[in-house]
């Protein structure tokens, strides 16, 4: 499997499934949102999604659909937009679940300093605090095959969340499912790109079109800023 941007085709037996997540959102007082409704992009993250918009808008789009999450629908907007697109709804994919929603969470502040919270951090390799890595794999492929199939020959555009994008990426190219959160390749607004012949995935291609947007401290590897940056349940 190579490692290179998907690009569109003209043959019908590629298609190019673009996974998109969503641009900055509100979230002052940095709660882990998670599924929780009432959270809509900043303005910032409403830059973002037109910047991302303006990068699709040449591309061959016949398909655009989002997580039914106010920050995923409001991303997906423009995009469809753009391209005279009516705007489909999944709710394969959503944010992945985590006990934790609600909360604030980080080391050394938040739930994390209350004992009775510790139980749900037994095993990462699951994990015990949320969804199982596994399942979000299958709602994620089931999401993109269907994208797949809605765009066959063309391309289609998914807005989802950070963590259901990295694993069923880490699925695909034959990672471990569990990881270090912080070495996530999937920034704000950052696109994953998956290219199809027929129905086989032969390429992930992964790109940044808002990179310059995006406060240093939320790209991808950077160390955590302590008071920067909240984006919970991304």
């Amino acid at each position: 499997m190579s490692n290179g941007n998907g690009n569109g085709n003209s043959s019908s037996d590629l298609t190019v499934v673009h996974l998109m997540r969503h641009g900055e959102v509100a979230n002052p007082d940095g709660i882990l949102y998670g599924r929780l409704p009432g959270y809509h992009l900043s303005e910032l993250g409403r830059q973002m999604a037109d910047r991302v918009a303006e990068h699709l808008a040449s591309r061959d789009v016949t398909y655009v659909v989002a997580s039914p999450l106010e920050r995923a629908q409001e991303t997906a907007t423009p995009i469809a937009k753009a391209h005279g697109l009516d705007l489909a709804t999944d709710a394969r994919l959503i944010e992945a679940g985590n006990v934790f929603q609600g909360k604030t969470f980080g080391v050394g502040d938040g739930a994390l300093r209350k004992p009775d919270n510790w139980k749900h951090l037994v095993n990462p390799f699951k994990p015990s605090w949320g969804e199982p890595y596994v399942d979000q794999v299958v709602r994620m492929m089931g999401a993109l095959d269907a994208a797949k199939d809605a765009a066959r020959g063309h391309e289609a555009v998914l807005v989802s969340h950070q963590l259901p994008i990295w694993t069923v990426r880490s699925y695909v190219e034959r990672r471990r499912l569990w990881h270090d959160p912080r070495k996530r390749q999937c920034t704000l607004a950052s696109l994953t790109t998956f290219t199809y012949q027929g129905d086989k995935i032969v390429s992930v291609g992964y790109t940044e079109p808002a990179r310059d947007l995006v406060p240093a401290h939320l790209l991808a590897g950077a160390k955590p800023v302590k008071g920067q940056g909240k984006a919970f349940g991304a």
